[in-house]
């Protein structure tokens, strides 16, 4: 598993995109030299070490890109995540990098890019990546898009729709970075959740519970929560 403190396998491609985002490269290289067998890390070892020789672009395509393609062969898919990761991390990819290769990318490469985001683009340049995947209906990559790199760069229409599209796609709210912090006291997101909640039960379809969540959090008059309740 892609979380530095546990190991489950088979659950490590449902890792959340927040954790991976959250988490320093230094942490998910040391997880991953824990986990990996001998092969797989020392392919790692020399994967980050041409990525951090040959940053940038070198020729058609740089030797680390060709790397992110191979992450899951050599080092299984439930650790691809986080290797993509660190590669991206240790070329110092910049946005013109990554957009490149989210562009040309698979789907696996394209999640890869967007939770690498908060690691190395400081400011809104790479926000372009983040609303593409935010088109899309690609559960995984909606997940990778609404990590810290979204909660910090996009404006508050965009962020609201954002979550309007996690309940519309079955994504879990818990996917979304910071999501009691900007939801707190926010009226229009209460009326837009109030507004998907009316049209629900108009069509006889069920209201999910992760929209009850979010909207107990709109509430303007609540301390700000810390805990992560369950509806019941």
């Amino acid at each position: 598993m892609t979380h530095p403190h546990a190991h489950q396998a088979p659950s490590t491609a449902d890792t959340p995109g927040t954790t991976l985002a959250r988490t320093p490269p230094a942490h998910l290289h040391s997880h991953l030299a824990a986990h990996l067998g001998t092969a797989a890390r020392a392919w790692l070892d020399q994967a980050l070490d041409e990525a951090a020789a040959h940053p940038g672009a070198h020729g058609p395509i740089s030797v680390w890109e060709l790397r992110l393609a191979e992450a899951g062969r050599r080092c299984g898919p439930e650790h691809a995540d986080a290797v993509r990761i660190l590669i991206l991390h240790a070329a110092r990819a910049d946005t013109d990098a990554l957009t490149r290769v989210y562009a040309q990318g698979t789907a696996a490469e394209r999640r890869a890019v967007l939770h690498a985001l908060p690691h190395l683009v400081p400011g809104p340049e790479a926000l372009p990546l983040v609303e593409d995947a935010l088109r899309t209906n690609d559960t995984r990559l909606l997940g990778a898009a609404v990590g810290p790199y979204a909660a910090r760069h996009l404006d508050a229409h965009q962020w609201r729709h954002a979550v309007l599209k996690c309940l519309f796609t079955g994504v879990p709210v818990t996917e979304v970075a910071d999501l009691d912090q900007r939801a707190h006291a926010d009226t229009e997101l209460a009326r837009m959740l109030g507004d998907y909640a009316a049209e629900r039960i108009a069509a006889g379809r069920p209201v999910p519970q992760d929209l009850h969540r979010v909207l107990t959090l709109t509430d303007p008059t609540a301390t700000p929560p810390g805990v992560h309740g369950k509806e019941s």
